[in-house]
């Protein structure tokens, strides 16, 4: 089976592929090194443009990863004429609204943040919404991803297709499971790292850093939602259920109907199993998450000033994925690459990745 993946960014899925043994051509916004290493391709700067390059693309079948879960209307173009290994557009306005998703969360067990849209501010009364606490609220997209946006509300308007959400302290955390459109299997849980300060994704860690009965106990609880998420919306393959642990209870934040980018900390055939799942074909076996002496870490290493890439051999070989090409320029604020380690805890490998961002020649940071 020849397979097209399209995402912001192809290469985890592409090589998840590769491993499984399925044709891989691949379309994202980067075109690093290992992907095209792996998978023929290209690239473009927006989801609309990856959109029309995939009409020259000979595939069987599509897989589409982050970008994607909120344009409906790009997946029915990319859809067309191939096997969609994944959820069907039709179906992604509803898993991807926060009230419904609130519901399920509930309907489940677990719990949900206050939401409110951008147009209940007025009638309720934003100063007295202020006034419950300073850090009491985020305003974030409606239709966001990865942290992108979401900032503490300091009162006052929202923007257009931003929503308001009360903010819940604790770890956060993920589950990755797969679904058959009718039921789903978690696959395992995760720590989400963000960068500091604000709230933009930035790594996983498997499994999350708490104590076992906390870990037992938020396992049953996500594993509750992703079953009524998946019975619910119709979820097929691979999705992500996006949580914050306050010790006791799971409050849902959102579901990623698609493959999260913690897939490939849970090894290989993770791939084949979200094709089967999305294929209806049937789930892996539940497991029961145990309390390792390992953890499996992925961490994005972001550009603290504009930069201009190495050559591609200067990195750390089996640990930096995402490889730029050389002379790539690199704003400021912008991933560089990923850090993925099974030997390195959380702390350890930030450090390792600030000593390579420190460590780059001289050359590569007057990028001209």
């Amino acid at each position: 089976m020849r397979v097209l993946v399209v995402a912001v960014s192809a290469r985890m899925l592409a090589q998840m592929a590769v491993a499984d043994g399925y044709t891989v051509m691949a379309l994202d916004r980067f075109g690093d090194v290992d992907l095209r290493a792996l998978a023929p391709g290209a690239t473009a700067p927006t989801s609309d443009a990856l959109t029309a390059l995939a009409a020259d693309m000979d595939a069987d079948a599509l897989v589409y990863g982050a970008g994607f879960e909120n344009r409906p209307d790009l997946v029915t173009r990319l859809a067309d004429g191939r096997e969609l290994l994944g959820t069907p557009a039709e179906l992604l306005t509803a898993v991807r609204d926060p009230w419904a998703v609130g519901a399920a969360a509930r309907a489940a067990g677990a719990r949900a943040p206050e939401t409110l849209p951008v147009d209940a501010l007025p009638k309720l009364g934003g100063a007295g919404l202020w006034g419950r606490g300073r850090d009491a609220w985020l305003r974030k997209p409606r239709h966001g991803g990865g942290g992108r946006g979401v900032r503490r509300w300091a009162g006052g308007p929202l923007r257009r297709g931003e929503i308001l959400q009360r903010r819940i302290h604790g770890l956060s955390c993920s589950a990755m499971a797969i679904g058959d459109g009718r039921q789903a299997v978690v696959v395992g849980l995760t720590e989400q790292l963000h960068r500091s300060p604000g709230f933009r994704w930035s790594g996983n860690v498997a499994p999350p850093r708490l104590p076992e009965t906390q870990q037992q106990e938020l396992d049953g609880q996500l594993r509750a939602v992703c079953a009524e998420v998946a019975a619910r919306f119709g979820v097929r393959g691979a999705f992500g259920v996006d949580a914050v642990w306050d010790g006791r209870h799971a409050w849902v934040l959102e579901v990623n109907p698609r493959p999260p980018a913690s897939l490939e900390l849970f090894g290989p055939g993770s791939f084949e199993a979200h094709v089967r799942g999305a294929l209806g074909l049937g789930l892996p076996a539940a497991c029961t998450p145990r309390a390792p002496r390992w953890a499996t870490v992925k961490l994005v290493l972001f550009a603290q000033r504009e930069l201009c890439a190495p050559d591609p051999d200067w990195w750390p070989a089996k640990l930096v994925r995402d490889i730029p090409h050389a002379g790539e320029k690199i704003k400021r604020g912008a991933p560089v690459c990923t850090l993925v380690s099974a030997t390195a805890t959380a702390p350890e490998l930030a450090q390792r990745g600030a000593r390579l961002l420190s460590a780059l020649p001289a050359g590569v940071l007057a990028c001209g």
